[in-house]
């Protein structure tokens, strides 16, 4: 009989509109690297979130080492040396990085023996040989405010490893991290499984499963499909299975046919809060009907470039033109008005309104002009109808419709709405930064179809992704940065996917 450390039994949740799980039962060896695979909005989030505590089954039992439990917090779970590292990042902005991780249980002394006192001074040494010691380096003094995203995933990694779990939960860990930071992670999971932990990896990408997972559940819409030995299944067999439908994994791509220059960015520099150049005398320009996509390690400037065409930040020196219309000190309103539209990187901080309704959000765009507005009074029946026909269109799923609070959502579903609102505008100008972070195999695929749509439309398309694969999939111009400099545009049929991993991590032509 196989060593169970988890099982769950027949587990059935509902919210409200919607059945998150469905009669879905799994066991978890000890020592495995057992991963859960499906669509966004499958239900692989809540099946974990109730191992953990945070949701109670409705119907069914789990067990941890063959004993029947009831979790009621996260801090039950935590008592059987169950962690979590989240998808959407449990932390507190204000606080230093070591006090997010070591929150609950902060190493206390005591002062003239009988005050206590929390040793942050300590916390920070710990905290610090723990970053270094799996490769995800941080600052322990840093705030959370004022880090990037991907540092955010790194201590929401280390405060799971800080506290010793037993069982860990991954929940699409890997969404945020540069190619660089998955090998490392990916080998630090690797390495805990050869320490006899146990790992349960939510994740969209089936090639991080093929390398590390022993054995892969998968669910759809709700319901267990089938657990496959990971050795022995094809990656079209498990995309398959996921989204229920044969998967297209190479997207017909039409021959380019390129227009009038539509974006020009000559001589861009970009200072940040202390005055350090992040981008410098940058300069491209693209097409209609081409997709420039802009390659890189994550921190080089692109975000940073796409940011000041935006209007998100400001332009230290160079010009931003618009079929010829400088707009380089213009406003966010007045760039859109010109035909600009915005998929950005960090959905929840820039691209959503989090507890506002999906119908609000999809109608941001749009919301003071008719039919949405007339005479300064709002037109709900129009949101709502608008929402309806992009739900439909761009496959988001919400339980209640466009009347679901956007933060219940999966992070998937969210950069669904995001994009189908963006692209709907169908303007001169689509910038894509990161669009498929996140995303389910399905989704990556309709995402794709879409930019290839639009720029076959005759848009000029701006894509910057840390996913090599993807640029060299979509693009037909691809410039290259390092340190804030383009180091090499060229035709993307001039390029090898290793020519640009060189030139990524800062190798000049001869």
């Amino acid at each position: 009989m196989a060593d169970y450390v988890v099982e769950m039994r027949h587990i059935t949740k509902r919210f409200p509109g919607i059945i998150a799980n469905d009669d879905v039962s799994i066991s978890v060896k000890k020592g495995e690297v057992f991963a859960l695979l499906g669509e966004n909005g499958a239900g692989k989030s809540t099946l974990m979130s109730m191992l953990f505590g945070m949701y109670e089954p409705d119907r069914g039992e789990i067990l941890v080492n063959g004993k029947p439990v009831v979790f009621h917090s996260s801090n039950d779970a935590a008592a059987h040396s169950i962690g979590m590292v989240h998808q959407h990042f449990k932390l507190v902005d204000n606080y230093t990085i070591a006090e997010n991780i070591v929150l609950g249980m902060e190493p206390v002394k005591k002062k003239l023996g009988f005050i206590p006192w929390v040793d942050m001074r300590e916390a920070n040494r710990e905290i610090s040989e723990l970053s270094q010691k799996y490769h995800l380096e941080v600052n322990p003094t840093d705030r959370i405010e004022d880090v990037p995203v991907s540092v955010r995933q790194r201590v929401e990694i280390l405060k799971m490893l800080y506290r010793k779990a037993e069982i860990m939960i991954f929940d699409e860990p890997t969404a945020v991290l540069t190619p660089q930071e998955i090998d490392y992670l990916l080998k630090i999971i690797d390495e805990l499984r050869n320490n006899g932990k146990t790992i349960i990896l939510i994740t969209h990408k089936i090639e991080e499963i093929k390398r590390i997972a022993d054995r892969c559940a998968i669910l759809l819409r709700g319901k267990l499909v089938d657990i496959l030995d990971v050795a022995s299944a094809s990656v079209q067999e498990m995309a398959n299975m996921m989204v229920g439908r044969e998967v297209d994994f190479n997207p017909y791509k039409s021959p380019a046919g390129f227009g009038e220059t539509v974006l020009s960015v000559s001589g861009l520099t970009v200072k940040n809060e202390h005055g350090f150049e992040t981008v410098k005398n940058v300069s491209f320009s693209v097409r209609s009907g081409e997709i420039f996509a802009i390659a890189g390690v994550s921190g080089n400037g692109q975000t940073e470039i796409a940011d000041a065409v935006a209007g998100m930040i400001r332009a230290s020196s160079g010009k931003i033109l618009i079929s010829g219309q400088d707009i380089t000190g213009s406003s966010i309103r007045e760039r859109t008005e010109a035909g600009i539209t915005y998929i950005p990187e960090d959905r929840h901080g820039t691209g959503l309104i989090m507890d506002f309704t999906l119908q609000d959000n999809l109608a941001l765009r749009k919301y003071y002009k008719e039919p949405f507005s007339g005479k300064g009074i709002l037109s709900f029946d129009r949101f709502r109808s608008y929402a309806d026909e992009l739900i439909e269109k761009y496959d988001i799923r919400s339980s209640l419709g466009g009347m679901t609070t956007v933060r219940s959502m999966s992070g998937g579903n969210q950069q669904k709405a995001i994009v189908g609102r963006e692209i709907e505008e169908h303007t001169k100008l689509i910038i894509f930064v990161q669009p498929t972070r996140g995303l389910d195999i399905g989704a990556i695929e309709m995402i794709h179809k879409q930019i290839l749509s639009e720029r076959d439309r005759g848009a000029a398309i701006l894509l910057i992704s840390l996913e090599l694969d993807e640029i060299m999939e979509l693009a037909d111009t691809i410039g290259v940065i390092y340190n804030g400099q383009l180091l090499k545009t060229a035709p993307a049929d001039t390029m090898t996917s290793h020519d640009v991993g060189r030139y990524m991590m800062g190798v000049k032509d001869a």
